[in-house]
Order: C-alpha cells, then structure tokens, then sequence
C-alpha cells in the first residue's frame, strides 16, 4: 500500500520554552509521522516565515521542493493525502476547508476547534459534505492515566456513573482537553443544556484568544451523566484535574496537593480509585503521567488506522463538536444570564461579543 503523502500548515519555530505565544506544535506532530513511516511520508510543510518553514524542512527531511510560505500553493502543488493543521485557533476554520476543497482525504487539526462555534460547525460541515475525515488533537484520550480511568469505570469498579468534574485554567485552551475528557468517560454523548459563569477583569490571551481569568459551569449528558467545571481561581475547588464519581465509588485523576507550597502542576498520584465499603483509596499505577508527545502518535495512528477501514476515529469532529459546543455555551450563558437549552443556536464567540459590546472591559495584564 502506498504511503500518505503528508504536509503540515503551520510549523512555528521551535523554542527552547513553548509558552501561550507558540508551541511549534507541527515538531510534535512530524514525530509522530516520523514513527508512522511505514504508513506516512513527510513531502511538504508552509509557514508565512521563510525561515520557519525552512528549519522544519530541514529537521524533517522535506525536500526543497516542499518548502512555501503560501498553504494554498501547497495544497495545489504538493498532491497531499493528509494535512496536519497546526495554526492558532482563528485561522484553524478557513484553513481545513481550503484543505477539504483541495481534495485531501483526511485533515488533523491542532485544539480548540476554532475561534467561534459558527467557524466550528462550518469546518466540520464542510469536510462531511466532501467524505473529507477531519480529526483533532484531543490527545489526552491516548494517555495512560484517563484510559486507565475509563477501563476502570466499564469494569464497574464505582458503579454507574452519575457525575464528571473537571478542574484547569480556563475553559478554551486546556478546557477544550478536559471537557473532552469529560464526554470519553461519559459516552460521547452531546449534552443537553448547559449553565455557566465567567470573570474577566484582567486581559489574557492564549494563542491569540480572550481567556477568562475565572469560571464555574454544569451541564449534562443526554444519558443524565451531568458535568461540572472550575477554572482559575477556583479549581483547587476540585482537588484532582478530573473526578469520576459513580454510584459505588470515585475515581480521581492527577490527584492535586492540599500543600501550599506544592510546586505548580505536581500531581500525586496520577490515579486512585474509592470503592463502595472501602475508606481507603487505592492507588492505581498508570505506567506514565498525563503529558506526553507520545499521546499525539497515538492519536494519529488511530486517525490513519480510522481513514484505511472506514470507522470514525477517537478523534472525530463529531466527539470534538460535542466538546466545542459546551465551552461556547458556557460562554454564552454568562452573556445570556441563564441556562441555555442545546443545541446551541449562535455562531459568535461569546466572550468576543461581550468585549465588544463593552459588557466586559478587562483592565490590561500587568
């Protein structure tokens, strides 16, 4: 079978500390292709920065000839099979569809889906309409503390699940990877109403996008699973990134310090689980913590493995719209000061339209 000729839209330039201005996610994408060789070859990659698109060719093995600082030009020239979209989240709509147009037969898109939930559903639109699979990287659902979680949970251990709480900074950026966490362990089911607040005092961008300093929001499963979300201040609230609970029991994963003085992001244990007529937790070994570039490669052998047999992918647009959905209608149920009924019938980004309109006016980060 012949190898998926693969570019890559977006390859940043690699620093030695990623922060919320850039991570050069295509480094972490061309890996994993690069462990998929015998599946993928790396012909093309475009980047607005000559000299970005370079390194990457260079690090990569991609010919000269492979090389453009213009995507489109790519697309016409480069007779791609897989294109791997690693932008930020407002260019992330136009760019799939003009993959979609071109003909490729499947794209991979970096998280959040894009900057507003009527970009988010056109995307996904577009790529269905033209037999175009379209994935995203919610890679956590490869990582070996949440499987573990969600083998735990078929195998009964706490019952029937009734509730998935969740704790991160904001509700966009890393809320897009949890939230979906929350829909894995739940079924996969879109939800049926959502209610949320924000606080926005102080400007912060993530990738170019208004993230609020602080949330809280519930929502639930149409399978009566219900969701809960804490975010900045408030989500030590929590005490673990996510906490299953179910009938007989509760799991909880990367599980959060009560110390003051823990350093930042120390998670211990990566899992335990509190079964019926226990008062003890029980630590589960997970063979790997919840960050790792491997759960990318993971991820994208599923999607290709998806696009050869014809099933839908872990990964799907449908599993990320029901993730999407829910951040914006938390976002929207702010705006609207009240519960919001699903599906969700706007096509703004709420929070946009709030600074817009001068319902929120932030003072600048110090």
């Amino acid at each position: 079978m012949a190898r998926l000729r693969v570019g890559l839209i977006g390859t940043g330039r690699k620093k030695e500390r990623p922060d919320a201005t850039g991570f050069a996610m295509a480094y972490a994408h061309a890996d994993a292709y690069r462990t998929l060789a015998d599946q993928c070859e790396l012909v093309a990659c475009a980047d607005i920065v000559p000299e970005n698109a370079e390194a990457f060719a260079r690090a990569n093995g991609i010919p000269q000839e492979g090389i453009f600082t213009d995507y489109k030009k790519m697309l016409a020239e480069s007779n791609l099979d897989l294109v791997s979209v690693c932008t930020w989240p407002h260019l992330h709509a136009q760019m799939v569809i003009d993959c979609a147009v071109a003909g490729v037969r499947a794209v991979h898109c970096e998280k959040p889906m894009a900057d507003s939930w009527g970009a988010a559903r056109l995307m996904a639109q577009e790529c269905e309409r033209r037999g175009v699979q379209l994935t995203f990287n919610h890679q956590r659902r490869f990582g070996g503390p949440f499987r573990k979680a969600k083998e735990l949970l078929t195998s009964g251990a706490i019952g029937e699940l009734q509730r998935v709480e969740i704790a991160c900074s904001n509700l966009f950026d890393w809320g897009t990877h949890y939230i979906d966490m929350a829909g894995f362990y739940s079924g996969d089911q879109p939800a049926e109403w959502v209610m949320g607040q924000i606080d926005y005092r102080t400007q912060h961008f993530v990738f170019g996008v208004h993230i609020e300093n602080q949330a809280i929001g519930q929502w639930r499963y149409r399978n009566g699973v219900f969701g809960f979300i804490a975010t900045g201040l408030g989500e030590e609230m929590v005490g673990a990134d996510n906490r299953l609970i179910g009938t007989d029991g509760i799991i909880e994963v990367a599980v959060r310090p009560t110390e003051p003085d823990a350093r930042p992001f120390h998670r211990e244990p990566l899992l335990r689980v509190k079964q019926r007529g226990s008062s003890e937790w029980e630590v589960v070994d997970t063979g790997e913590g919840i960050h790792s570039f491997d759960f990318i490669g993971r991820g994208l052998a599923d999607a290709i493995d998806a696009l050869q047999t014809g099933r839908e992918p872990e990964l799907s647009a449908r599993r990320a719209l029901n993730t999407t959905e829910i951040i914006f209608a938390l976002y929207e149920s702010s705006r609207k000061r009240g519960r919001v009924d699903l599906p969700l019938m706007i096509d703004d980004h709420p929070l946009v339209a709030m600074l817009q309109s001068g319902d929120l006016h932030p003072e600048p980060r110090p």
